[in-house]
């Protein structure tokens, strides 16, 4: 996945009155508030944080989102959105990724609550064509309060429900799902925190009559248990500044996601999901899937050959299918 070179130009320029020795620093200090879960409003306390957070975890975010929603165009084209409600947003990575995403998406409005993000958001998107014909709207807002917004075909938490108040959860998804008309994306961090936010919301989805387009295959209940978490990857490549700021040594790196999409139609037809990349081996190959079942780990062998060249093919989180009477479960 390679981040927008027109937005990584800008926010290089964000760079110029600081030394390296100081954004390292704050991306330390970044990472160290991460690390012990403080909320957004804690986590960013200067413009340093700031910039760091633009540099080395704005590209990670926008990768993931574009995986998601890349996923959404394959397994529901016909799916039109014109317009994007993006909760939480940031800097605006995730209006960013379903821009270059829809060609249709003329209508944007961003809600967030840190003025700082709001300013260096708008920023960025001044500097760029692509938000030229139809700039997006932002509005400062708390994601807690009732949020005074018109409905749209598509809605984006992006890494942003892992901030609210778990006890608010249900309430904020029941309003949210009021304001969406196509589909409700939520993606966050692929840890065992950030999915267990988002099973809650899937919980409260189910219960106010959604349909799952991705990555569930299935209404009923999650069946990972035991500790276990359901997350996906994507690669993307780092920029000379964020190896840099990293100080790491590699031109890539790797970010773990969890995420939901729900629709208001039924527009999926996925009846399993590979939860885990395949273990290819000589003459077999090991798949891990969730289903309508709970999860099944069939060995598909090369004797069942058109099986068998699609799961050599198969992928971390491709939807697949096979008659689960007929293979051998570990």
């Amino acid at each position: 996945m390679q981040f927008p070179s027109t937005l990584q130009l800008s926010i290089e320029n964000f760079i110029q009155k600081y030394g390296l020795s100081h954004l390292k620093a704050a991306r330390k200090d970044l990472s160290e508030r991460y690390r012990i879960g403080k909320q957004k409003q804690e986590l960013m306390q200067s413009e340093l944080h700031r910039i760091a957070y633009l540099l080395t975890r704005m590209p990670a975010t926008f990768a993931a989102i574009s995986e998601v929603l890349k996923r959404v165009k394959i397994e529901a084209p016909h799916l039109s959105i014109t317009s994007l409600l993006d909760l939480g947003a940031g800097p605006g990575t995730a209006s960013w990724a379903a821009k270059l995403a829809f060609d249709q998406l003329t209508d944007i409005c961003l809600l967030e609550q840190d003025s700082q993000l709001i300013k260096m958001g708008k920023e960025l998107m001044e500097a760029d064509s692509l938000f030229t014909s139809s700039p997006p709207r932002w509005q400062m807002a708390d994601m807690t309060s009732t949020l005074l917004v018109e409905p749209s075909d598509m809605v984006i938490f992006s890494y942003s429900i892992g901030e609210l108040p778990i006890n608010s959860l249900s309430s904020i998804i029941e309003q949210v799902w009021q304001l969406t008309k196509g589909a409700l994306v939520i993606v966050e961090p692929g840890t065992p925190k950030g999915f267990e936010r988002i099973r809650l919301a899937r919980i409260k989805l189910i219960e106010l009559g959604c349909f799952f387009l991705a990555p569930c295959p299935h209404q009923n209940s999650c069946p990972m248990a035991n500790g276990d978490w359901c997350h996906f990857s994507t690669r993307l490549a780092r920029s000379s500044s964020h190896r840099l700021l990293k100080e790491g040594e590699l031109g890539y790196e790797d970010e773990k996601f969890s995420y939901l999409v729900a629709t208001k139609k039924q527009l999926a037809s996925t009846k399993m999901r590979i939860l885990r990349p395949p273990l290819k081996r000589s003459g077999h190959v090991h798949l891990k899937l969730c289903t309508a079942k709970g999860v099944q780990t069939p060995v598909i062998s090369k004797k069942e050959k058109a099986l068998y060249q699609r799961a050599k093919k198969a992928n971390l989180g491709d939807p697949f299918s096979f008659d689960s009477a007929d293979h051998d479960l570990e």
